[in-house]
């Protein structure tokens, strides 16, 4: 091969290279993929041929859900303003109890304005000074020193508010706390009673109140006559250490001599006992109704006003009666009766008291009323009566 054609061919193969070159500094080159993915901001819209590219906004931020019935404050308990005093300058929040010995002071502190305290009766009464309650601008202090047993019991205060308008009570400042006083001499609470008579009603819970000095206590209830233990299942009968056994459904078998029984550190006492009467307690007040015989009466002649309360089984109705010759000395002659009837498909008490009057004369014409009443309550009717001129033309003397 000449010298001429290798000289052409080396001519050729720089060409074919320069032109590689220039076509590769032309060709785009693609970014380097990133770890994390990065939204677009422009994405395809539609398919085929009408796909066009549209701006993708930034979504935005999620907001918390708000309630706009709520209130604020709606279901949080009320603030207690009653603490303890521990030590000088140092308060703690009471809990629902305290337990302390006798002899020991009881200090609490009440925020607020016009501050008003509940606490045992007897220390009211107390001679010895041993309660004092003073108040300032923002509180209200109250001391009991040299505790005893009987000291034992709620102590609970309240604020008023008196800025802008005459001091009402503040429901929701409030605090109170129910204190032991332990005494291992004293179990119980001490009571000037030795007996105590309690209606065991129908219409309500019956409470025999023999509260412990110390929450340790074991407490049972004990019926005197016959001696035996009575159970305490939570639902018809419970007790609260705070308060004593309660009958939620009271029952003839429960009347009788009933007392606690209290038992800690190998001490053993028993309470006031309590007699429990058995009364069929009616729901409401009776509903007496009154008819006379007849709307009038003729001189000489006799009528009668009866009046009817329908009520519970074995409720008793006491009947009274107003009439016109009360007032001039007529005595009454009255005849009552109870019967049971069914009204309704249900067995009911008819109580029926009737007034008679004999030989009727002219101060017997007027209102006669009658008043019913049981335990709950009382009631009056009222109906009038005539009384016409003989039809002799006179009237007996």
């Amino acid at each position: 091969m000449t010298p001429r054609v290798l000289a052409m061919l080396g001519c050729l193969l720089f060409l074919l290279l320069w032109a590689e070159g220039q076509e590769k500094m032309r060709r785009p080159q693609a970014p380097e993929k990133k770890a994390t993915r990065e939204s677009k901001p422009w994405v395809a819209q539609g398919t085929g041929r009408k796909a066009k590219l549209v701006s993708r906004k930034p979504l935005p931020k999620a907001k918390p859900p708000m309630n706009s019935t709520a209130a604020p404050g709606v279901g949080k308990p009320p603030v207690s303003i009653l603490s303890q005093v521990v030590a000088r300058g140092q308060f703690q929040k009471v809990p629902e109890s305290l337990a302390l010995q006798a002899g020991d002071a009881l200090e609490l502190r009440c925020r607020g304005r016009a501050v008003r305290w509940r606490y045992p009766a007897h220390l009211q009464d107390d001679e010895e000074g041993r309660l004092r309650v003073k108040h300032y601008a923002k509180f209200s202090q109250l001391l009991v020193v040299n505790a005893t047993a009987a000291d034992t019991g709620e102590y609970s205060c309240w604020s008023l508010q008196c800025q802008d308008s005459p001091c009402q009570e503040g429901e929701d400042r409030t605090g109170k706390t129910f204190v032991f006083f332990a005494d291992p001499q004293e179990l119980f609470v001490p009571t000037e009673d030795y007996y105590e008579v309690v209606q065991l009603r129908t219409n309500r819970p019956t409470l025999l109140p023999c509260q412990v000095t110390s929450p340790l206590a074991r407490v049972t209830l004990h019926r005197e006559f016959p001696p035996e233990e009575v159970p305490v299942d939570g639902r018809d009968i419970s007790y609260d250490v705070r308060r004593g056994f309660t009958i939620h459904r009271s029952r003839p078998s429960y009347a009788g001599s009933l007392f606690c029984m209290a038992s800690l550190g190998g001490v053993r006492q028993i309470s006031t006992k309590y007699m429990l009467v058995y009364i069929n307690y009616p729901s409401s007040a009776p509903k007496p109704t009154v008819r006379a015989s007849g709307t009038s009466a003729r001189v000489g002649e006799n009528f009668n006003v009866t009046c009817t309360v329908l009520g519970e089984p074995e409720v008793a109705v006491d009947f009274t009666w107003e009439y016109p010759g009360r007032k001039v000395g007529r005595p009454p002659y009255v005849r009552e009766r109870t019967d049971l009837v069914r009204r309704g498909g249900q067995v009911r008490q008819e109580a029926e008291s009737t007034l008679y009057v004999d030989e009727a004369r002219d101060v017997d014409a007027g209102l006669y009323t009658c008043r019913a009443e049981n335990l709950e309550g009382s009631a009056s009717a009222t109906t009038r009566v005539r009384v016409l001129p003989a039809l002799w033309g006179g009237q007996p003397g």
